[in-house]
């Protein structure tokens, strides 16, 4: 018989293993702590990048670069002022009387849903809420919420601040990016630096379009059907239009709710209207607003969406979109092979235009400083992208 030996595998983890999972682990916890300052710093480069291409509209017409930012951060801060003080008190009116009106609103609606045998049990528990042990419930939260939002307030014009700094100090700070990295790459990186200019410029502007329009249909389609409090809703249903293909959802159920006491046929005209826009900005209005900024499948975009909310609520969510789109890009401009893929003509092609441009770009700047190798880089990026267009739109 033979004796069964017992076979060890031995393990080691070498001291230079053990630094990285170390200075990876510290890297993550301060990553953590300084989320909100991480925030902040994202904030600001979305408000660079969309705030960059109407400087850059200004300079080509004769503007200096300082005195177009001046004349870009006070348009949008007048453009603010103005509509805060001209929405802000009419908002602030109808919010009180929209909750004034609660009861009644309530009563009608639960009227409506005793009437059939498979809502009779909602219509009582409508008129059986509590607002006492709400109210008492609550006092925590909106205190917290309260201060969430002072917070938030401050975190906001940080990141104005921020990016003003950040939008005349261009030239140096652009210079410092390109001196860390080899000559070899400042157009690969030029790229990268524009295409992200791009996504973020087209994705906050695009928001900002999209809720607009949101926010104006349901206030035009709120008053021609007679319902009050009109400008509150529509503001709510803006808001909540900044979720792609999931804010219609939060949009339509406040309005159709406010609809329900002035009958079926409103509520139902109303649900109608709303669902088709909603099909219309999704399949219309979005890929036309927002161009080539952002080219993410459905699919991604859901994923995207929900791995946001998860990690970071609704902040993450926000970003997901752009952070979606910004992974696809430096995954197809740093040549990221995936499993798979082989590569096709136009990728040979392009290679073969960057290694060219790459010359080209050593050439050029031979003896220069990091500032000006920069401006160049842009300037070569720029004049390749505008080829690219008219050889695409011819």
């Amino acid at each position: 018989m033979n004796s069964l030996r017992t076979r060890r595998i031995r393990v080691e983890i070498s001291l230079r293993t053990m630094i990285h999972l170390v200075l990876i682990i510290a890297a993550l916890w301060i990553f953590i702590r300084l989320l909100p300052v991480v925030l902040v710093l994202v904030a600001a480069l979305m408000i660079v990048g969309t705030l960059g291409p109407a400087v850059a509209w200004l300079e080509r017409r004769g503007v200096r670069r300082n005195a177009g930012i001046g004349i870009v951060f006070a348009v949008l801060s007048v453009a603010t002022v103005l509509l805060f003080a001209l929405t802000i008190p009419e908002l602030m009116n109808q919010t009180r009387s929209l909750i004034g009106m609660e009861p009644a609103l309530r009563e009608q609606l639960a009227a409506w849903l005793a009437q059939s045998p498979l809502t009779a049990s909602l219509a009582h528990a409508l008129r059986n809420i509590h607002y006492d042990e709400l109210i008492k419930s609550s006092a925590a939260t909106v205190l917290s919420f309260s201060t969430l939002l002072l917070e938030g307030i401050a975190y906001g014009f940080g990141a104005v601040f921020l990016a003003l700094y950040m939008m005349v100090d261009r030239d140096r700070l652009r210079g410092t990016l390109f001196a860390l990295v080899p000559r070899t790459q400042h157009i690969r990186l030029s790229r990268i630096l524009v295409n992200l200019e791009t996504i973020v410029g087209g994705y906050i502007r695009g928001q900002a379009i999209t809720c607009a329009l949101m926010a104006v249909f349901m206030f035009i389609l709120l008053t021609a059907c007679g319902i009050p409090n009109a400008l509150a809703l529509s503001v709510f249903g803006g808001l909540a239009d900044v979720l792609p293909y999931v804010g219609i959802f939060l949009t339509m159920g406040p309005a159709v709710a406010a609809a329900l006491p002035f009958g079926p046929l409103i509520a139902t005209v109303v649900f109608l209207l709303m669902l088709a826009y909603g099909s219309f900005e999704s399949r219309v209005l979005v890929p036309e607003v927002y161009g080539r900024a952002l080219r993410l499948p459905s699919s991604v975009v859901f994923f995207s969406l929900l791995a946001g909310a998860t990690l970071f609520g609704i902040i993450g969510a926000l970003l997901a979109l752009p952070v979606a789109a910004t992974i696809l890009m430096l995954i197809d401009e740093l040549r990221v092979e995936l499993p798979g893929e082989t590569e096709q003509e136009d990728d040979a092609a392009t290679r073969e235009l960057d290694e060219r441009g790459e010359l080209e770009y050593e050439r050029r700047t031979e003896g220069l400083l990091a500032a000006e190798s920069a401006a160049i880089a842009v300037e070569m990026v720029g004049e390749r992208k505008k080829a690219e267009g008219e050889a695409a739109a011819g």
